[in-house]
């Protein structure tokens, strides 16, 4: 099984330590790649007008983008410690026992729009960088990763369940093909309230970190949409009423539905909070 997850914006960073070392990063075919961008990133940081380009112009959030310079230096952290946010808080990978810290370390792969993939023990410095950027001579990040992350990521899902748990940016950097797609699940979440249906951003990224916790906590391992429609109607329940006694979130049900396969053959999974 491989979960595919979004980055976060928020990110924590390492006071000292060694600098990131490429040649060490999972799918080492994509090191050319990820130097290039990380060059490219570290020269549009330099400039004010770069670093309106990256979100970043203000005062408050100009070291984010200072950092992108220092990539070379910067100390670097695991992925499992580096970000931040509403889902990796759900995630709460820090609470995982040793089995479930070993499973989420093998299921679960981390989209970056400056290292193309990453795995959670992967070491990089914190940057300042989203997939909807375009960079200088580089243009756009998701068309730029499309066939490096092809190259790299189809053969280690071939054969596997992909759950999808990335927003379109990232998803658009790479899409499974062909066997990939008909064993491949996008999961969608949807809040219901007197029986209307809507999608609240939120409360998705939120539980979508569950779900990445479920699959981790989980030691049986789904092969098809279907198995994992059945595992998460069971074990996601518990972990969403446990965030709602907790948050006073008011979810009182849910369910986990399977659409019917696209003309790829991928599926939606939706997580319906009612």
């Amino acid at each position: 099984m491989l979960v595919l997850l979004p980055p976060s914006q928020g990110k924590t960073g390492a006071e000292e330590g060694e600098p990131v070392d490429l040649r060490a990063l999972s799918s080492s075919g994509l090191t050319s790649t990820r130097r290039r961008v990380l060059v490219a990133t570290a020269r549009l940081s330099r400039t004010r007008t770069g670093r309106a380009a990256l979100g970043a112009d203000s005062e408050q959030l100009r070291p984010e983008a200072e950092r992108n310079t220092r990539w070379r230096t910067e100390p670097a952290v695991a992925v499992a410690d580096l970000y931040t946010g509403v889902l990796y808080d759900a995630l709460d990978l820090g609470s995982l026992d040793e089995n479930a810290c070993a499973r989420a370390t093998e299921r679960l792969l981390v989209s970056s729009a400056a290292w193309g993939a990453l795995r959670l023990d992967d070491r990089v410095p914190a940057y300042r960088l989203s997939m909807g950027t375009a960079l200088p001579d580089l243009g756009g990040l998701a068309a730029l990763w499309r066939e490096p992350l092809r190259a790299a990521l189809d053969p280690v899902a071939a054969g596997r369940l992909v759950v999808d748990c990335r927003s379109a940016d990232y998803a658009a950097a790479w899409t499974p093909r062909g066997e990939t797609a008909s064993r491949t699940a996008a999961v969608r979440v949807l809040r219901e309230v007197a029986g209307e249906r809507s999608v609240v951003s939120h409360m998705a990224k939120h539980t979508r970190g569950l779900v990445a916790r479920a699959l981790a906590l989980e030691p049986s391992e789904p092969t098809t949409p279907e198995e994992l429609r059945d595992l998460l109607s069971t074990a996601l329940p518990p972990l969403v009423q446990e965030a709602t006694a907790a948050s006073v979130r008011g979810t009182d049900d849910v369910a986990v539905e399977l659409g019917a396969p696209a003309k790829d053959g991928r599926r939606v999974l939706d997580v319906v909070l009612r």
